[in-house]
């Protein structure tokens, strides 16, 4: 049973509690719980081989910000929340959350539900920690909106008082473990708590993120306009084809909504000649929106609300947008900047 720091490959559990937080850290080094300042995030990660790895670091690191006067929050998958809620000996001072409740299925909506939570249930001057679990989903385009995710958070949450312990398993695929090292500013060993050395800046992270390829794109489109200048009818023929296509409503709903945000902005604030790409395939949408010009240069852009009226490096509509859709890609190049939306369902 090994405990891994710096790997280079770079109520009960389940119960659906009500009570949220952030993501999580742990661990004793030449930083213990009563040193740390009571205000701003730590966001620490943890590779384990056993559910007991987590339990062994974890508990004593709860059991101490109990003690504290911190809250105590365990949102990881089902095979690591039971053993550490034995571990912290079902004390009910600590909430057991379905990780599906906290981290929501999209992540602008899982930083929100952090925020909340840290706002509401955050002591004065003390802090919530959290062992937190993402579910990082099947395929690659799934991964990279929580690999993003990681790092988006750590200057989201900065000046909130979360301390997060994020865990992941070693059986995880090598990209991933690669990218829990590169989002955490610190890891936990069986040594204790310590910086990372191979954290790399946020917004470095997620510029250099790359984007997987989409084989749709590779096909002919089923709708196609490459130089927008009736906006109206473009939009028209897209809902046209949209009320033809065999899905949940809701969802081809949402997924209109956010063409048409892409699109308005494109048309608005993009340089021209702005363009719309739009494919179908069972249980699949895919739209690729683009326009001319070099916005979107912002690496954090739609993961939180934009206020103002210039939209054109990343506003309200691109939140939306990450809201609305399964994965949102920015992709610049020379030719221009192009938002991927895509959506699926079975």
């Amino acid at each position: 049973m090994v405990l891994h720091g710096s790997r280079r490959t770079g109520g009960e559990p389940g119960d659906g509690a009500v009570r949220r937080d952030g993501s999580a850290a742990a661990g004793h080094d030449a930083h213990d719980a009563g040193s740390l300042p009571p205000a701003g995030s730590r966001h620490d990660a943890l590779v384990y081989d056993t559910a007991d790895d987590v339990a062994a670091a974890a508990a004593p690191w709860l059991l101490e910000g109990l003690e504290a006067g911190d809250a105590a929050v365990i949102a990881t998958g089902p095979g690591t929340a039971g053993p550490l809620w034995e571990a912290v000996g079902r004390d009910p001072r600590v909430v057991v959350v379905e990780r599906h409740r906290l981290y929501r299925s999209r992540t602008p909506t899982a930083i929100t539900a952090f925020r909340r939570f840290a706002e509401q249930h955050a002591a004065s001057g003390r802090l919530v920690r959290c062992v937190g679990e993402v579910d990082f989903g099947a395929t690659p385009a799934d991964w990279r909106e929580w690999q993003a995710y990681e790092s988006v958070i750590n200057d989201a949450f900065a000046p909130l008082p979360l301390w997060g312990l994020c865990v992941f398993s070693s059986a995880l695929p090598d990209p991933l473990l690669t990218s829990a090292l590169h989002t955490h500013p610190g890891v936990v060993t069986p040594d204790g708590r310590a910086a990372n050395p191979d954290y790399v800046d946020p917004a470095a992270y997620l510029r250099a993120l790359p984007v997987p390829d989409e084989p749709l794109e590779a096909t002919a489109p089923a709708l196609a306009d490459d130089d927008i200048t009736d906006y109206a009818g473009l939009r028209h023929a897209v809902r046209a084809h949209l009320d033809s296509v065999d899905g949940p409503a809701d969802v081809l709903e949402d997924f209109l909504m956010a063409v048409d945000e892409m699109t308005s902005n494109a048309v608005r604030h993009g340089s021209p000649p702005a363009g719309l790409r739009l494919w179908t395939a069972p249980g699949r949408l895919v739209a690729t929106v683009r326009d001319s010009g070099r916005g979107l240069d912002d690496p954090f852009a739609g993961y939180g609300p934009a206020h103002g009226e210039d939209l054109s490096h990343g506003g309200m509509g691109l939140w939306l947008a990450r809201q609305l859709c399964d994965h949102v890609a920015i992709r610049r190049d020379d030719a221009g900047t192009s938002v991927r939306l895509s959506t699926s369902w079975t």
